[in-house]
């Protein structure tokens, strides 16, 4: 199963030529005579649950992917048992620690993406 794509969510003055600071984002609309609020058929979709993926493809990475978030020893060797996973190191991971998992990763042949 591969990931839908959904379309870009925008404010609704977006690309108009005198808002150049309406910058590409979404925030829901509140006014009382929002075009948008009231679901006017051109002002483009809004935000829904019926866009949700698959709980198959929920978190996977472009490649299809899921990552693993990797603290220690443990939880790196718990990869090789997962197919396919990959190793993301902690942000907090030490400089020594961050070498020895990679050296480890490395022996076994696990893909760690921030190495």
């Amino acid at each position: 199963m591969i990931k839908r794509s959904n379309p870009k969510f925008r404010v609704p003055n977006y690309g108009a030529p005198n808002r150049k600071r309406v910058r590409d984002r979404w925030r829901h609309q509140r006014g009382i005579d929002n075009k948008r609020r009231v679901k006017k058929l051109n002002r483009g979709p809004l935000p829904k649950i019926g866009y949700k993926n698959s709980d198959a493809v929920r978190y996977s990475r472009p490649d299809g992917s899921f990552e693993l978030l990797v603290h220690n020893k443990a939880e790196l060797i718990s990869v090789l048992d997962m197919p396919g996973y990959v190793a993301r190191f902690a942000h907090g991971l030490s400089v020594r620690k961050r070498a020895d998992l990679k050296k480890l990763a490395d022996d076994n042949k696990i893909n760690v993406l921030n190495a």
